[in-house]
């Protein structure tokens, strides 16, 4: 039986470590089906009061009607890649690496994040990319388990088909890892994300420095590496996902069928489809969709696929991840709200929904009983600006 979304569970009391509990009052609180001005009460890091009414009891913090919304949880960011390689063959120490990737992350509102890591090197040419994942879920499960970190951190596996040693890496992890979330990737040239080679050339050509000799060996490389190892990675990728315990997600799926493929093989959602015929099929196939926060931003995909936005009209949009810019997730969910007039179906996107995604039951709403994880937001004009987040009710950030 779910918890109930108001009122209240015993009294309020000290934590044990002496710390009082936290209350945040004349809030706006935006539960799952209505916005309501209240309190919200935390103690032991989790949801133990929320009451209706604008007063503020002794010692509670004084929203002034700001909005208080459950902790983001962020399913697939490459941040951490960008805070380990900052420049392109640049390597930044791991622990410090990690440690700043988690407080930029709390200063956004994510207090729950499934860090994405990309299985599956390349070796032969000049846009070769090396195995790294083992070595740094090793340092952030230790920084983990240390109490290093101010929020929630889970694995994601980004299983390369298109590579050379997929299986042997993810060989190396097991049940003991907790990886959250394993997704099938294929970035193959001239067929999902990257079906639009001059787009592909000017990711690739800027981040690697390649020369048009060279993309085109890239390319050619690619072609070649899905020839031979596409259906043996897929199928393994699959069954290590199976091994680890670990939530299937498909990734750029484009057709028709590529959506029936990853619904057969047991995806759960299906991250960034490229087109609105994808997107259809994900949603007759039962697979949530996940679109990229700065493609709502922006009102278009980078890659010159379907826009976030236009998804969003037609009710096909489910989950919103920030992708590469994790400021991008909250304000992703009030230009949500500004096309559906609906503020906490929009917040859905971006808590209570990714959470359900990955069958996490002890977040992503403001209900009793679930984890202390919350934001103060206040409106800037229709700017969402972050005035306090807390999980399991320490303040973060």
């Amino acid at each position: 039986m779910n918890p109930p979304l108001v009122g209240k569970v015993g009294a309020s009391h000290p934590h044990p470590d002496g710390h009082a509990p936290l209350c945040l009052a004349n809030a706006q609180l935006v539960l799952t089906d209505q916005v309501l001005t209240g309190r919200i009460v935390v103690q032991a890091g989790v949801i133990t009061d929320i009451l209706e009414g604008d007063d503020v009891p002794p010692g509670a913090i004084d929203c002034r009607g700001d909005y208080v919304l459950p902790g983001l949880i962020e399913l697939h960011t490459d941040n951490l890649e960008r805070h380990i390689e900052p420049r392109p063959e640049v390597n930044w120490p791991h622990l410090p690496a990690l440690v700043a990737h988690d407080a930029e992350l709390a200063s956004t509102g994510i207090t729950t994040v499934f860090d994405a890591l990309r299985v599956g090197s390349i070796h032969n040419n000049k846009a070769r990319y090396k195995a790294y994942a083992r070595d740094l879920a090793t340092e952030l499960l230790a920084a983990r388990d240390a109490g290093y970190f101010r929020i929630s951190h889970f694995l994601h596996l980004r299983a390369e088909t298109c590579s050379d040693t997929l299986l042997e890496e993810m060989a190396e992890f097991g049940p003991e890892d907790r990886v959250g979330i394993v997704s099938l990737m294929d970035h193959t040239p001239g067929q999902r994300q990257f079906r639009d080679l001059h787009a592909l050339k000017t990711y690739v050509a800027k981040k690697r420095g390649l020369s048009d000799a060279d993309f085109d060996e890239h390319v050619a490389n690619l072609k070649r590496l899905q020839r031979l190892y596409g259906a043996k990675h897929q199928a393994g990728a699959v069954a290590e996902a199976n091994r680890y315990g670990a939530t299937l997600a498909s990734h750029d799926d484009t057709t028709e069928e590529q959506v029936e493929t990853s619904q057969k093989l047991g995806a759960h959602f299906a991250e960034f489809p490229t087109t609105h015929e994808a997107a259809l099929a994900c949603r007759a196939s039962g697979l949530a969709v996940m679109m990229g926060a700065p493609n709502i931003i922006r009102g278009m995909s980078h890659s010159g696929n379907v826009s976030a936005m236009e998804l969003a009209k037609e009710g096909l949009l489910d989950i919103v991840s920030s992708d590469y810019v994790p400021s991008a997730l909250l304000l992703s969910a009030f230009r949500l709200s500004d096309i559906w007039n609906d503020l906490p179906r929009a917040v859905s996107c971006v808590t209570a929904n990714p959470a359900m995604a990955v069958g996490l039951t002890d977040r992503g709403r403001l209900a009793l009983g679930l984890r202390g994880d919350v934001l103060r937001v206040t409106l800037a004009g229709d700017a969402p600006l972050i005035r306090g987040v807390w999980s399991q009710g320490h303040r973060v950030s």
